[in-house]
């Protein structure tokens, strides 16, 4: 039951992420519009929750890989649990086994016993391989003006002429080259 609500949950953040990209891209439409229509303001806004959106679909799917792994570490434990039931039946059949000395049914116990660990060992390494697949990124400062700058560019606007005096800095450099 505890599994299944955990890999429920990795499922909801993933969905939650997925939502989250689609918010950021109806962003990055209005961002354009508004560089259209000259309302830088209403454009910064609109950047700055395109960039909220991005970082919190990040953030879901962070949270959804360290579910997944958790669920990966409890169906472990499950199986773990389940190896050593079969194991102390192992032994117990081994016990009489050997007292009747039955190689057929000795070789018998012991293919299944390595059967259960190869699947035990598949198990681990992709737990294994979910927990070293999770990344956390960081987002750079100068990102608004960034993707400001790109949602221009794609309108096919200058915002160098649009911008305060004081903010021109490396958005106005690049634009320069661009015309060059």
């Amino acid at each position: 039951e505890h599994l299944f609500n955990l890999k429920f949950a990795a499922k909801e953040l993933n969905r939650n992420s997925k939502k989250c990209d689609k918010e950021e891209k109806a962003e990055k439409a209005k961002i354009k519009k508004a560089i259209q229509k000259g309302n830088m303001e209403v454009a910064r806004i609109h950047a700055e929750n395109a960039i909220r959106q991005k970082n919190q679909a990040i953030n879901f799917l962070r949270m959804s890989a360290r579910v997944d792994a958790v669920a990966a570490r409890v169906q472990t434990a499950v199986t773990m649990g389940k190896v050593t039931k079969s194991m102390a039946g192992v032994v117990k059949s081994m016990d009489a086994t050997l007292k009747s000395m039955n190689l057929e049914k000795i070789s018998a116990l012991m293919d299944k016993f390595e059967h259960q660990f190869e699947t035990l060992d598949v198990q681990t390494q992709q737990m294994e391989d979910t927990m070293s697949n999770t990344t956390t990124l960081t987002t750079p400062q100068n990102q608004v003006d960034m993707l400001l700058q790109e949602m221009a560019d794609e309108a096919g606007l200058d915002l160098n002429m649009e911008l305060p005096q004081g903010q021109t800095g490396s958005v106005g450099t690049s634009v320069a080259s661009a015309e060059q």
